[in-house]
């Protein structure tokens, strides 16, 4: 479920615009003004509003360590803003002077790419802020960019309705020309990467006048060339599609509408999850936090709207805990009472109880001294056991961990859905992250993984593209989910 944490209704014209940064939110307006606010309270920073554009600001966007804002303007600039102070670092023109109706910056902060309303696209190289390549295509205005999350390619969308992928010396790579009907309004590039065998495949998402929110396969072959495939057409809302983003682990996909809706889809399953009906004009802007379950969404009746994905989970060191008051002490559960626990939620008291049950009673002193709770327990081995726990017994350490395997696949065989489960440890997952393989791991064995064994997938056993690791806030919240029902 969703809900509204405050709205906020600073600018005095439409909102065009918002993007979130790991600790900032940033909205532009028709009203040429940029306003930054703190992502905890949502209070306006002290250099706010920026003011330098010379008319209305239609987009913006933060560099990847949200050091920089970017926006550009009908005024025919992008600026490129110091978060910490609020001043402008660099001015750039868009060659020919046309208003700039888009703007982009790689996930590698390397390049910056501008569109306009003449059809003339600027890639830029980001350090310097040089001018680097230009292209075009005519009788059209770009309204749309997005690069890919390996940064080496980007989508444009135009108001004719085609998608064009570019390389960065602005070759085209390859063109949708219908894919929306009568013109394109947004396009997003998921975070994944998806790779198997000679095939490397990127998600896009794109939505338009036709009322249509679409998702594409984009494949790249080990031989160079790239091909686009419609996956899914999405139709929850009745009138033109106006903007589109996806979470941060890809697996949500929110849009805006000129029917005033906002819709939060499946992407993975293209299955509507919510439709928020709280704005009064047409909403031209949504953006999900990268660290934070919230979505932003603006519009044009000139307030910006702040939801809150609920998953049910209060922050008790990521336990979750009934809906009753949580129980003060854990001691002198019974052993039907622990089983109905996950073994990475029992307390000291629990092991201890476990112990007796496994007829190593003469342990408890031993494992409390040293704090072992559940999560402790699963992660055992004979190292830890010989030197921090002085267990000397070659035999009761065998048996120990015997009993643990025991424990993890009691846990494995009494219901958890499979997916809820690290494909490295097989156990379930506190912390899941997504690796390049698309692929969902706990992020302590994923990073451990990667150390070493030199950049490989743990699944596919490929090389892996990047070591980015994103944060799975969906999955993580369905184990909340799961684990609060159970």
């Amino acid at each position: 479920m969703t809900s509204l944490i405050c709205t906020l209704q600073d600018h005095r014209d439409d909102v065009n615009w918002c993007a979130f940064s790991g600790k900032l939110f940033a909205t532009c307006s028709g009203d040429k003004t940029l306003r930054i606010y703190n992502t905890c309270d949502f209070s306006e920073l002290p250099f706010s509003p920026l003011s330098g554009h010379g008319y209305g600001v239609h987009c913006c966007c933060f560099s990847t360590c949200g050091q920089f804002l970017i926006s550009c303007s009908t005024d025919a600039t992008t600026m490129v803003w110091s978060t910490v102070t609020g001043e402008i670092e660099a001015v750039l023109e868009h060659p020919g002077r046309s208003p700039v109706r888009i703007c982009a910056l790689s996930p590698d902060s390397a390049h910056l790419v501008s569109g306009a309303s003449d059809g003339t696209l600027a890639l830029w190289d980001f350090p310097s802020k040089q001018l680097h390549r230009t292209g075009a295509v005519s009788d059209t205005t770009m309204v749309a960019c997005s690069f890919s999350p390996c940064s080496q390619v980007f989508m444009s969308g135009s108001s004719y309705g085609d998608l064009r992928l570019w390389d960065l010396d602005m070759n085209q790579l390859l063109a949708e020309k219908n894919a929306h009907d009568l013109g394109v309004t947004c396009c997003i590039f998921a975070p994944n990467i998806l790779s198997g065998g000679q095939v490397v495949q990127f998600r896009l998402a794109s939505c338009g006048q036709d009322s249509h929110l679409k998702i594409w396969a984009i494949n790249k072959f080990s031989s160079g060339g790239y091909k686009m495939q419609l996956l899914h057409t999405l139709t929850g809302q009745s009138a033109p599609v106006l903007s589109c983003a996806y979470s941060s682990d890809g697996q949500l996909l929110v849009s805006g509408s000129v029917d005033k809706t906002v819709t939060v889809y499946d992407a993975n399953n293209a299955v509507l999850l919510y439709t928020l009906n709280q704005h009064e004009r047409y909403v031209t802007a949504c953006s999900f936090s990268p660290t934070l379950p919230l979505i932003a969404t603006g519009s044009m009746d000139k307030t910006v709207n702040i939801w809150r994905l609920e998953d049910r989970c209060n922050d008790h060191g990521g336990k979750s805990l009934p809906e009753q008051s949580a129980p003060t002490s854990s001691e002198g559960r019974t052993s039907a009472g622990r089983s109905k626990l996950l073994v990475s939620d029992w307390s000291e008291g629990d092991v201890s109880a476990w112990l007796v049950d496994e007829n190593l009673e003469g342990l408890v002193d031993k494992f409390r001294a040293n704090n072992i709770d559940g999560t402790e327990l699963l992660s055992l081995t004979k190292e830890t056991l010989a030197s921090e726990l002085h267990i000397e017994s070659v035999g009761l350490r065998s048996k120990i961990l015997r009993k643990v395997e025991e424990l993890k696949s009691d846990s494995v065989c009494s219901g958890i859905p499979d997916e809820f489960l690290c494909p490295i440890t097989r156990e379930l997952m506190r912390e899941p992250v997504i690796a390049a393989d698309g692929y969902s791991y706990e992020r302590e064995a994923i990073d451990s993984w990667i150390n070493q064994k030199n950049r490989s997938s743990p699944m596919t056993n490929l090389p892996l593209l990047t070591t980015l690791l994103t944060p799975n806030h969906t999955l993580k919240m369905a184990i909340g989910r799961w684990k609060t029902s159970h």
